[in-house]
């Protein structure tokens, strides 16, 4: 590659960094307007002492000797007042109720009038830290977005390169099989793997699929690429992009074995494999609060976005940390889940396990296991979390257990991660969903019960190609 000429500073690039730029700017000034009230303001009480004094003590012959020359003590009462409903509610205590029938001749009324007074303000307090939770959350995704802006243009300005000896010999290529090259674009990612973006058209309506396209250019890069899903489409008499990505040297089977509380058929408890850009392949495993149609829909909803998320592109943690301030935007009251993800590198063999509130994942070697825990909270629950993670290398053969805390918790306290590392490691099972069901079995075996809670086991065994 001594002729390839790196494409830097690309006005595009420099383009979408200023587009980060700004949404880094705008994530500050969100985070640097007002903040969350926790008191009344002497604006705020004056208000409402002057409320009072028009609305009720105005038509009180006794009016201008309680504002004027009894002022004190006209304060105090309705500070003593504010302070007992803060403490006790619109009921009060005894005593502070003595002490305004004793000075007030119009007790009642003033009573009511400082009870709305003070309720109006509250809410009004309430409705301001709501918009101060929202712009945080706002501010959070867009620095988060901005982020994951800058990261994807560092990649693409590192990847792009040109070589004009390769790109003939691909347009030479395609030309003997009636293929017209408009443009090439090569990419390399950070682990030497070859991406190449032809866009072409076929001459004189000859039928050329796209397999023939990826074919043609395997041969003259001498390098295996295949297309990033499976594909028979065809290439027409209009200009279309084929995707050549060059083949992964690892694959990915998987197993589950699940089963309700008390054996239910509903299960708040949810997986998906998701194939994501680069040669990656995430597993996804997440565990709605409390079980059945109510945590189904929660850990749906989280397994789809990430689905969505994660399919176009954007890195894990992000994708992760913004459907957490989506979830706690969107609603008064606390709905969390977990998430539990593993993400195979298909080129190398290395797995990232990703975890939000997840149980343990178990890794089983040849003659060993080990299991990776973590104490980060599930998404829902703040604005802010932590998210862990930990890069493991495996080989062919290896396997990847993962687990809803229904399973562990099925075991004694103290011992779960150790029990379940010894029926992992005791068994020769190499099929994964022959594995899942015997590690459930074996589990449901040991408590004897009815499952308390949802339970799933999703097994994934990764193998070189």
């Amino acid at each position: 590659m001594s002729e390839n000429r790196m494409m830097h500073g690309s006005p595009y690039v420099e383009q979408i960094e200023k587009y980060a730029h700004s949404l880094k700017q705008l994530s500050s000034t969100f985070l640097g307007l007002e903040e969350k009230k926790k008191a009344f303001s002497n604006e705020e009480i004056e208000d409402m002492f002057t409320r009072v004094r028009e609305k009720v003590c105005s038509k009180c012959e006794k009016c201008g000797w309680c504002w004027g020359e009894n002022f004190v003590h006209t304060y105090q009462m309705g500070y003593e007042i504010l302070s007992a409903v803060d403490q006790y509610g619109n009921e009060l205590n005894t005593e502070v109720k003595r002490k305004l029938m004793q000075r007030c001749i119009m007790a009642p009324r003033f009573l009511r009038e400082m009870l709305s007074g003070f309720h109006e303000a509250r809410q009004n307090i309430i409705w301001v830290n709501r918009m101060a939770r929202s712009r945080e959350s706002c501010a959070i995704q867009m620095n988060t977005f901005a982020d994951m802006i800058r990261s994807t243009t560092k990649e693409l300005e590192n990847s792009i390169f040109m070589d004009e000896r390769l790109e003939k010999r691909i347009m030479s290529a395609l030309k003997r099989k009636g293929v017209r090259v408009l443009y090439i674009h090569f990419f390399m990612n950070p682990e030497g793997k070859f991406e190449i973006h032809v866009t072409a058209r076929s001459i004189r309506k000859q039928k050329i699929t796209v397999k023939e396209v990826v074919r043609a250019v395997t041969e003259a890069v001498g390098r295996k690429f295949v297309l990033p899903g499976d594909s028979a489409q065809m290439l027409g008499s209009d200009y279309m992009t084929v995707v050549c990505v060059e083949g992964p040297s690892y694959y990915v089977m998987y197993g589950t074995a699940r089963i309700g509380k008390d054996c239910s058929k509903v299960s708040g408890d949810n997986f998906a494999l998701i194939e994501m850009p680069g040669g990656r392949q995430a597993a996804v495993l997440s565990d709605g609060m409390g079980s059945g149609a109510d945590a189904c829909r929660e850990s749906t909803m989280v397994i789809e976005l990430l689905e969505e998320l994660l399919s176009a592109g954007f890195p894990e943690k992000t994708a992760i940390q913004m459907i957490n301030t989506t979830l706690v935007m969107g609603r008064e009251e606390i709905h969390y889940s977990t998430v539990d993800m593993s993400v195979f590198d298909l080129y190398t063999g290395e797995c990232e396990i990703i975890k939000s509130g997840a149980s343990s994942t178990f890794i089983r070697k040849k003659d060993s296991v080990e299991h990776l825990s973590s104490t980060s909270l599930p998404i829902g629950v703040m604005n802010r979390i932590e998210i862990d993670s930990v890069k493991r290398q495996l080989e062919d053969g290896d396997f990847l257990i993962m687990v809803t805390d229904g399973v562990l918790d099925a075991l004694p306290v103290g011992e779960q991660d150790i029990l379940l590392e010894t029926i992992i490691q005791g068994t020769d099972i190499r099929n994964p969903k022959e594995m899942a069901h015997h590690v459930l079995e074996q589990v449901l075996a040991w408590t004897g019960k009815e499952p308390a809670d949802d339970m799933t086991v999703l097994v994934l065994g990764i193998w070189r190609e």
